[in-house]
């Protein structure tokens, strides 16, 4: 195997050290798992990470230091720490860059990540030198009124604190803070939510983040650079909200010629490949698929969802509600404070909107069902956390 170009790819193989002068692949990874290193050598370090023509290596490590602190590896941190500073980034950036994502990511994920990058720094005899009380950015009334009225609308009502806290500290401070010019805190925060799979936040901060000066080639580029570093699934989860920004700037064509109406018949036969449901979604064995999308401008999808006996989904919510259609086994249904509902084959359950809820199979069957839903804005599903053990009554069951 040949030597790797710089030690940031090393990060991806989790028993590498992060400083060493010989970068070449560990005798382990070629014993174990040889592909891995040959595709961290041919594809990250040879591809990804030398295209500077679809984005920078500046941009590349702001992406992936954000993504790897918003999911909380910070063991991952150091390697990409020194591409980023490397590549430009100062000291101050860094700094901001762990404030920025402890509203979006949470203090428990940032605080950590800041032991790791003082390592770095220490490492190079740098500090950061970081204004607590700077003068602060100015911002465009128009959209900051636009925002305010949507707080008020949407957050206001259900938690005042909260919207107040959105209005008086995040926007009116750390938004305007000048360590970190409002472009990049746009990349640092459309990472975050990427990497976590929040993609119903992305068409707001995408939009800002293009209006910020993100240019389009630049954007379109991001959920490659995540993917690697976030998993496939959450980069293809980004790619529909993403797509209604591009189409609503203008930058590709609404309803081109792939996404016309087909004037023809289709049949998605039954042994269409299903997938695992991820462990972030479900608790148990669960396997999805086939799945299907009504074609055109339609927002339906659906898909046959099969649970072993005791699994079961995350906490989760439609925006538009969500229909199941029980085929198989004995089905558990709740709502966020209400008692466990049962249904059985044929029986059909209709959950209301924006509803926080949970569904799967008791634990003595298994369990299948049909989910149909609606996506609004590109949005189907808003995932939660997981359900535990002792939410659910020994016994339950149809």
């Amino acid at each position: 195997m040949s030597r790797l170009p710089h030690a940031l790819t090393l990060a991806t193989l989790y028993a590498l050290p992060l400083h060493a002068q010989d970068s070449t692949i560990p005798a382990t990874v070629e014993q174990v798992a040889p592909q891995l290193g040959r595709y961290t050598q041919d594809v990250l370090s040879d591809r990804l990470w030398a295209d500077q023509d679809r984005l920078s290596p500046r941009d590349r490590s702001l992406l992936t230091v954000s993504a790897l602190v918003a999911t909380g590896r910070t063991h991952q941190l150091d390697p990409f720490v020194s591409t980023a500073l490397d590549s430009g980034v100062t000291p101050e950036e860094l700094s901001e860059l762990v404030t920025h994502l402890a509203f979006y990511a949470g203090w428990s994920v940032a605080l950590p990540a800041i032991d790791r990058i003082a390592a770095v720094l220490d490492d190079r005899g740098l500090t950061a030198d970081v204004t607590l009380d700077p003068e602060l950015l100015p911002y465009d009334e128009d959209a900051e009124a636009a925002r305010l009225a949507s707080v008020d609308a949407t957050a206001r009502p259900v938690s005042p604190g909260l919207a107040d806290a959105t209005d008086a500290v995040l926007f009116a401070d750390l938004w305007r803070r000048p360590g970190l010019a409002p472009r990049d805190r746009s990349l640092v925060t459309v990472a975050a939510l990427i990497a976590n799979g929040q993609a119903e936040q992305l068409p707001f901060h995408l939009s800002r983040a293009m209006d910020n000066g993100l240019t389009f080639e630049e954007a379109r580029e991001i959920p490659h650079q995540l993917a690697y570093y976030a998993g496939w699934p959450r980069s293809f989860s980004a790619l529909t909200p993403m797509r209604q920004v591009f189409e609503d700037r203008g930058d590709i064509p609404a309803g081109d010629d792939a996404a016309e109406t087909p004037t023809t018949i289709s049949v998605v036969p039954a042994d269409s490949e299903t997938s695992q449901g991820p462990a972030e979604r479900f608790t148990g064995s669960v396997a999805v698929g086939p799945a299907f999308e009504a074609p055109g401008d339609a927002r339906l999808s659906g898909a046959l969802v099969t649970f072993e006996p005791g699994a079961r989904t995350a906490w989760h919510s439609h925006p538009l509600g969500q229909t199941l259609y029980v085929t198989q086994g004995c089905a558990l249904v709740q709502s966020e404070g209400q008692d466990i509902l049962t249904a059985g084959p044929g029986d059909i359950v209709q959950i209301p909107p924006e509803v926080r809820h949970w569904h799967g199979a008791a634990s003595d069957q298994g369990m299948a069902h049909v989910a149909i839903l609606e996506s609004l804005n590109g949005v189907g599903t808003t995932w939660m956390d997981l359900v535990s053990d002792d939410q659910i009554p020994p016994g339950a069951g149809c």
